[in-house]
Parts: C-alpha cells; structure tokens; sequence
C-alpha cells in the first residue's frame, strides 16, 4: 500500500493550525456570545483556551506516537477499541465537514457588504476550488494556507493595532452582569473556536520529523490563538456600544466601520474571507484524512484507501468528502447542524484524554516522542471539563450527537464487526485488572470453619451423603464442622409447639446416621431438626446465629414460571449471610476430573476456590473450559491468566479450549458462579445451559452480597471482555 509524503515543515503545521482556528471562532461567534455573556465573552474565551490544553498536551503525544493519517480516530481506535473508533472517526468527520461550510456560508456575508451577490452560489464556488486545490496535494495545499493566514494575520494585526486607542473603558462596566451561568454558556458555545486546533495531527503521515513539528505547531499555534482571540474581542467590546454587535451577522467588520472607516472595513472583509476560507481548506484537509485511515484499518470501504499515482493525494477520501461539503452548503441549514458538530467535537475532545490513559495503562507498545505532563490529572481534568461544557450546550446539539453515535453504532455492527476483531488499549488493560483483582481474591480466600447443610425435603440417603461429603471437603483443610439440618415447613395455622414436643424414630434415625459420617469423612459433623412456618427464613436465621461460613443445598433446576416469579432458594440466595452452594445431581459420584467453565471473562474466583477443595478432597484435576474462539491480545492476557492461577493452585490444572460446535462435553462435576440477576438466571442457567445437562453434578456457587462483584464490574466482564 502507497504512503502519503513527509513534506510539511513547521511553518505548514503552524499555518494549518492557526487557519483551522481563525475562522467563525472571532468572525461570527463574538456577537452571539456577547448576548450570553455580555463584556464577560473576553474571560470566556480565555477560559475555552485553557481547556483546550488537555486535548492538545494528550494529542501531541499520542501524534509523535502513531504519526499516521487520521489523527483522532487513529488514537481512539488504538486505545479504546474499533467501536469508539468508528464513532470518532464517522463523527468528526462529519463535524468538521459541518464545521467547513459553515465557514463558507459564514464569509459570505461578509463578501456581500461589498457586492451583491448570491450567497449559495458563491459558497458553492469557493468550496468547489478548495476540493481541486485538495485534489492536487498536500504541498501545495500547505503552501497556499501559509499565503492565506500571513494575509489574515496582517489585516487582523492592523484592526488591532488600528483599534486600540478608541476603546471606551465604560463598554467593559457591569462585567460579569449576566453571571456565571451566562460565562459557562458562552464557554461552551466559543470552545469549538479551538476545535482546529489538533486537526494537524490527522495529517500526521505527511508532517517532516513529527515528534518535533507536531507538539510545536499544536501548542504554539493554541498559544497564539487564545492571545489573538482575547485581544480582538477586547478591542469589539471597548470600542463598540453595549449590545450594539450582539447578534450581528459581520460584527468585526461593524466594529472597524466604528474606528477605521472604508480602509478598516475592506481590511476586515479581506481578512474574514480568507480566514473562513482557510478554515474550510483546513477541514477539507484532515477531515478527507479520517475516511482515508478508516479505510486502511478496515472500518470503512477500501477504495477510500486508494492514493492518486500523480497526485499522491487520497483522491476517493477528498472527493466523498467535497461531495458531503457541497450537499451541506446546498441543502442544509449550516448553523444549527454545526452546533451540533460541535458538541460531538467536544464528546471526541473527552475521548482522546481517556486515550492517552488507556495507552499508557495498557500493555500495547506505545512509545511517544513527546509525553504530556502533569499525566494522569491533566487529561481527567480535560474530560471532566468536557462533559461540564456538554451540559450547557443545550438539549439539541445533545441530540444530534446521540444520532451521529447512533448511526456509527450501526455501521460498526454491520459493516465493521464481521470484517474487525481489533481491541483497543483499554480493553485489555482492563482485563488485565480484573484479572490481577480475581487472582488477588482467590489467594485471598479466607478459612472455611463451618458449612451448613440444608435438607428441605425428603432424597435418598446416596444424595443425602453426596451433599455432606461435598460440606465436609470444604472445611477439612481448616479443621472446620459440619451442621445438617433437616428443615420441616409446618402451615401457619399448626402451632410450632406441638410440631417440636416429641422427636421421631425417623428424626432419631437421621441423626444417627448423619453423625456416623463423622469418622467416615473426618470431620465434625452435626446434626439437626428445625420446625418453622417458613423454611426460606429458618435457613437464613439459623446461618446467621451459627455465623457459618457457606450453606449447602440440592437445587433442581426450576421450570421457567418459578424462575421468573421466584422460588424460595432465590431467596435465601439474596439475603443469606454467607456463600451459598446449590447442588443439582441427577449421578452423584466421586469425580475424576472437576470442571470450572468460564467466558472470555477471567474465572469466578469463588468457584474456583470450590473447586480446588472438591478436587484436592477426591485426588483430582481441575479442568478450565473456555470458548475457542478467543483472538488476538484477547486470548494472550487470558492465557496468562489461566497459567498464573494454575501455579496458584494445590491440584493439577489443564486448560482446554472447547469448539463452539463441541460445547456438550460429558464431565462428572461442573463447578460454576450463579447468574447476578433473577431473569438472566432464568433465561441463561441451569437447563438452558450446555455445560449443566453434560455434568453428572453441578454446583452452582452464589458469593454473599460482599463477596460478589460490583454492578460496574460485571457490566465490564460481560460486555467488555
């Protein structure tokens, strides 16, 4: 595949940065933030600069690390996986091809205070010449941003300059009048005056010695502006009556018309022109670039991949792009619909810091010529702030976010997912966390002193001993009890006392037999009969007097209307004080080989550490299934995971990956976690499960409350990994 050429310098960088900045941000936006923000507007976007400095510091360093087209898209897609990369890429393209006819449309009126001309046409023209002048190269492309901005700058300059001496100190009274509300508002209203500020990094690929020239133009030219900014729209206050541009459509011009004259408003116009200009040439630039690297990562079609032989210009990527840029100048009400890019910009801003966290956490190579300092505060800071500055951007431009998301959602599940299995930086740190946390947990088992075993109706003796043996494996390492209780559900009506006067020859018998198990399994065990009008609750009192450490129970499994609906076990599995062990055997027998199945997630560490005490009780081995479809850094930090907790473990282990096709596999005991929600337990468990119908028994380990894994944390074993 054809790589784009190294051949813009630093002042090409600065040039595209600067001109991707200086362009709606300080001749259209000051007359709707002053009516926000009043004499304020100047603090604002002082304010919108400083917070700008996160993505910048987080860009630059991730741009010297991977000097590749596409810029943020790269660097999300890299550190955060190909959904969010799909979303950043497909977004801020549109954003910026929003953000370039606005800059288009927005120069026009500017244009027309001189001539009467239409404005469409016009900005259908200018946008037609900036596509062509795309076309033939990135060179020549840079070259003539550099003629555009020294022009601007200069005609700017001498506004300023010009200016100056009639600014009236009383314009700036009442400063901040419409109060912190209205400074955030208009904060976050000018904050997309620096989006273009790291739009020099999707075009990384083409920038000579990147690891110098990219963090100089990015911060240098962020410098410049917010100084820039802030001295221009104080001069538009001071020298300007209070309200008099507010709203205006061309209020730079309406300020040099009050202290320059015909000079000063030609000046201007140029100036406004060749900014607006410079911005949407700037935005054609790099946002052609994100389609171009998509395409190269396989996340859009190829043919936008494709480099021009001549040109070296890719021509497929810049022509959808101009064909986008035209139908919105044609077709679309810009304002609005850039407000809403806009607040997505914002959205991509957040995501690049958390970017830069997830490279540096993660375990993929990443090694930036530039580092950001201040690391990890400054880039949670910088989207902490971000997410603030949503919030008053109002509800529309939230909603077309959403949308825009939506959308890349949609294309990723059904173009890029069956064509990518990529993870992104912060999946597998993520599970490399998890994984550390679920190691930590099982060596960190504490002691099994007491096990109670519940008998809530009639079974043979052969299952009766199975779930005692099953208690006494589990305390015999800690020289620990048994308790088996026999528990009997008497109506409410029966009074209790009559039901306890006199034991049985059958109670009598099942406590004889019960405590001669003692020798046979070398433990204490003890035995019991508890009467009640409520079994589910007798359980749970009688655990929490006892302070045992985990309940035993045969549990079959339900038909689904009593697993919906509930079931006592349910119950006593939502507010026991202790682990709880349900027991399905339709073959109880002393196992060969015990299986602990899991996900791609890293394995519950309660049902490991059951395992290993059946296991180490019977002489066996453990098994750990897992699915063969695992990929890529996904299957090598499971793999080290699984082969650190075999070393953890006093009995043998094999790892076995089983075929999708070849999940029902006979075993004699299957050790598992037990679902974290009654209707995911109710559709997904037991009888609907594979791996329970192959078991000659199946222990399904409910962790007390304390023990089991946050919300938060399950979502992320679920759905993450």
């Amino acid at each position: 595949m054809k790589e784009l050429e190294r051949d813009l310098g630093l002042p090409s960088v600065l040039a595209i940065s600067i001109g991707a900045m200086i362009g709606s941000g300080i001749f259209i936006l000051p007359a709707l933030a002053l009516k926000i923000a009043g004499p304020a507007v100047i603090v604002a976007y002082l304010l919108a600069g400083l917070l700008v400095i996160p993505a910048a510091l987080s860009k630059s360093e991730m741009a010297t690390a991977m000097p590749e087209a596409g810029g943020t898209y790269i660097y999300i897609e890299r550190g955060m996986g190909p959904l969010l990369g799909t979303i950043a890429g497909v977004g801020t393209w549109f954003s910026l091809s929003f953000k370039g006819a606005l800059a288009l449309v927005g120069g026009v009126p500017y244009l027309l205070i001189l001539f009467d001309l239409p404005l469409k046409p016009v900005a259908l023209g200018l946008a037609a010449v900036l596509i062509l002048v795309n076309l033939l190269g990135a060179k020549q492309t840079g070259r003539l941003q550099i003629a555009i901005v020294v022009v601007m700058l200069a005609a700017l300059g001498w506004f300023a300059a010009g200016s100056a001496p009639a600014v009236q100190s009383g314009n700036y009274a009442d400063f901040f009048g419409y109060g912190v509300g209205g400074l955030l508002e208009a904060t976050g209203l000018v904050f997309v005056s620096y989006a273009g500020v790291t739009k020099v990094a999707s075009i990384a690929e083409e920038v000579e010695s990147p690891g110098r020239n990219i963090p100089l133009g990015i911060l240098g030219s962020l410098a410049f502006t917010t100084v820039l900014y802030v001295a221009i729209v104080t001069v538009l206050v001071g020298v300007t009556d209070p309200g008099a541009i507010a709203g205006s459509r061309t209020p730079v011009a309406d300020a040099a018309r009050v202290t320059m004259g015909t000079p000063g408003v030609v000046a201007v116009i140029a100036a406004a022109i060749l900014a607006l200009i410079s911005t949407a040439n700037a935005g054609i630039l790099s946002s052609s670039r994100y389609p171009f690297a998509m395409s190269r990562d396989q996340l859009a079609p190829p043919s936008l991949a494709e480099v021009h032989e001549r040109f070296g210009t890719p021509v497929n990527s810049i022509t959808l792009t101009g064909a986008v840029l035209l139908a919105l100048i044609a077709f679309v009400p810009i304002l609005e619909i850039a407000k809403l890019a806009s607040a997505f910009q914002i959205m991509v801003f957040a995501l690049i810091n958390l970017a830069v966290v997830a490279f540096r956490e993660g375990s993929v190579e990443y090694e930036p010529e530039f580092t950001s300092p201040l690391y990890p505060w400054i880039q949670l800071f910088g989207a902490a702030s971000g997410i603030a500055l949503l919030t008053q951007m109002g509800v529309i431009p939230l909603v077309g976010a959403v949308v825009i998301t939506i959308a890349s959602v949609l294309w990723y599940l059904f173009y890029v997912r069956p064509r990518v299995d990529r993870e992104g930086a912060a999946t597998g740190a993520i599970r490399e966390q998890l994984s550390e946390e679920v190691l930590t947990e099982v060596a960190s088992a504490g002691a099994t002193h007491e096990v109670l075993v519940a008998l809530t109706k009639q079974m043979d003796i052969r299952r009766e001993q199975a779930l005692i043996s099953l208690a006494a494996n589990l305390v015999r390492d800690d020289d620990g009890q048994v308790v088996v209780v026999r528990f009997e559900e008497v109506p409410d009506q029966a009074p209790l006392t009559e039901a306890v006067t006199t034991q049985s020859e059958v109670d009598r018998a099942f406590e004889a037999r019960v405590e001669a198990l003692s020798d046979q399994f070398g433990v204490d065990v003890e035995a019991d009969e508890i009467v009640s009008h409520d079994t589910k609750h007798a359980i749970v009192n009688f655990a929490d007097h006892r302070g045992v450490d985990a309940i035993v129970a045969e549990h079959e499994p339900l038909r689904l209307r009593s697993r919906l609906f509930g079931d006592p076990i349910d119950w006593v599995v939502r507010h026991a004080p202790c682990d709880v062990l349900l027991v399905d055997s339709s073959d109880p027998r002393n196992p060969e080989e015990v299986v602990v199945p899991g996900e791609t997630e890293p394995l519950p560490p309660s049902a490991v550490n059951v395992a290993e005490a059946v296991a180490g009780a019977h002489g066996s081995s453990i098994s750990l299934w897992y699915p063969a479809s695992e990929t890529g850094d996904q299957q090598a930090s499971l793999a080290e995971y699984r082969a650190e907790l075999a070393t953890m473990l006093d009995v043998p282990v094999d790892v076995e990956a089983i075929p999708t096709d070849r999940r029902i596999l006979e075993t004699d005991l299957l050790v598992r976690r037990g679902a974290d929600h009654r209707l995911r337990g109710a559709l997904f468990d037991d009888e609907n499960d594979p791996f329970a119908q192959a078991a000659g028994t199946t222990i399904t380990v409910h962790p007390k409350k304390s023990r089991r894994p946050p919300f938060g944390r399950r979502l992320l074993e679920r759905f993450l990994l």
